[in-house]
């Protein structure tokens, strides 16, 4: 034990001297942000025309970007199912499977127009726009006259993948005991409209984007709008049977730990395109600059949520250290373009911190978050918020708190209203009998790993 206790040390301090390392680029901090931040703020106001070549690269990117931020659903179904039980994992993988396509028909119908209404649109200045049903353009939309990065077609497409996550989320927080009808409903009318007019009000030109809110990626756009969902749904759904019992915690495990670590690589891998993408360009130095950020934050997170993890539970634990490099990519995801590299391994490495402390704090006051969501999204998304006010010398503290205040009490409220609407009529919550038999056979009649011995032998 002392020697593990040397080496946790040993790690501690390698993590310092990360986040110390070259005192030149410490002390020019302030340099090095305004430089970070100069040239991201001129990427949105590049010259209305481009290049054909730099026109095609830039829509090229956007299109890869958009591949990466979709295989990102795989990454959830993986990790969602892998934490969960062997006898959930159909109902798991339906409604990943479900997710992508309800966010996207749902974007198209009415979602992208009321996220992005344009000028003249707005019904009320700033807080709510539409600018009609569907998705079309003209012949323009085609070209660089849309916009000088890529074709009004790409601009839906890598929108509406994020479209989906804010689902994707709340679907691990209510897992293995909720009526898959209902979710779905909740799903819909989320996706379809809560997100969209939260949206709307940062990337869409509302009231927050003129305050100079920041949020790069959505760290509270998507993260914390999914968060506020999931802490809704189980609040009103209750912990899984048997999970709390004489005063004590009983731990329910995860059925599949391969699965959970691909479907984590998977999220790390889909986040370049997440992160990378909302540069909104293929320009070389603040793409490449968004990864390193993006990166390395996430490798704060694994090891400050390792160190977190096994100095309280005296072993180090595979879940956390997973949830960990999750939380320092949801914690990055706000300011990714405008904080110095030490400043990301900073917030990475808080979130790392962050994450393990709120699911122990959970599990204590009872609030059952089978993946652990509520913490990775929630309370890292609102740090990632926030830390954007610390690190960034043009963006204020005080303007990030007040758009992490204002999403939680649109969000939450109406989430709460959803779920609430969705308990009173058709239910929320699957019988005792087919919680314990399983959401695979009690929702869907099969089962994920079915048993052909009895096969075998006839």
């Amino acid at each position: 034990m002392k020697a593990i206790g040397k080496w946790r040390t040993v790690m501690l301090a390698l993590l310092l001297w990360m986040v110390g390392a070259g005192g030149t680029a410490w002390g020019q901090e302030a340099v090095a942000d305004a430089a970070v931040e100069a040239a991201a703020e001129a990427v949105p106001e590049a010259a209305p025309a481009v290049s054909v070549e730099m026109f095609t690269t830039n829509n090229l990117w956007m299109m890869v970007s958009t591949f990466l931020v979709f295989v990102m659903h795989l990454g959830f179904a993986t990790v969602e199912s892998g934490l969960t039980r062997a006898k959930n994992t159909v109902n798991i993988l339906f409604k990943n499977t479900l997710i992508p396509a309800i966010g996207l028909l749902t974007y198209a119908f009415v979602g992208f127009n009321l996220m992005y209404p344009g000028e003249g649109n707005w019904l009320m200045p700033g807080w709510l726009g539409f600018s009609g049903l569907g998705v079309g353009t003209d012949a323009a939309g085609l070209t660089s006259a849309y916009n000088a990065g890529y074709t009004y077609w790409t601009d839906f497409l890598f929108q509406g993948m994020f479209a989906a996550t804010a689902a994707t989320i709340v679907s691990g927080a209510v897992a293995e005991r909720v009526k898959l009808s209902s979710f779905l409903l909740f799903s819909t009318i989320y996706v379809a409209i809560g997100y969209p007019i939260a949206g709307s009000w940062v990337w869409g030109g509302g009231w927050l984007a003129d305050l100079n809110f920041k949020d790069f990626a959505g760290s509270t756009l998507v993260h914390s709008v999914g968060g506020w969902g999931a802490l809704a749904g189980v609040l009103l759904l209750g912990p899984r049977l048997g999970k709390y019992k004489n005063g004590g915690i009983r731990p329910i495990m995860g059925h599949n730990m391969p699965m959970v670590v691909t479907g984590v690589f998977l999220l790390w891998l889909g986040w370049f395109g997440f992160n990378g993408g909302s540069v909104l360009s293929a320009d070389a130095g603040a793409v490449s600059y968004v990864l390193v950020t993006t990166s390395l934050a996430a490798a704060a997170g694994i090891v400050t949520s390792m160190l977190t993890s096994w100095s309280i539970q005296k072993k180090p634990d595979l879940t956390m250290v997973l949830n960990g490099c999750l939380a320092g990519l949801v914690g990055i995801t706000a300011g990714a373009d405008v904080v110095s590299v030490p400043a990301a391994v900073i917030i990475g490495g808080i979130a790392g911190v962050l994450v393990v402390l709120s699911v122990m704090l959970l599990d204590k006051i009872r609030i059952d978050d089978p993946v652990g969501a509520i913490s990775v999204h929630l309370v890292c998304g609102i740090w990632g918020t926030l830390a954007v006010g610390l690190f960034s010398a043009a963006h204020s503290l005080g303007v990030q708190a007040l758009g992490v205040l204002a999403y939680g009490l649109f969000c939450f409220p109406l989430c709460l209203a959803i779920f609430a609407a969705l308990k009173f009529t058709i239910g929320l919550r699957v019988s005792r009998a087919e919680e314990i038999g399983g959401l695979d056979v009690g929702e869907h009649g099969m089962e994920a790993y079915p048993d052909f011995q009895g096969f075998l032998t006839k």
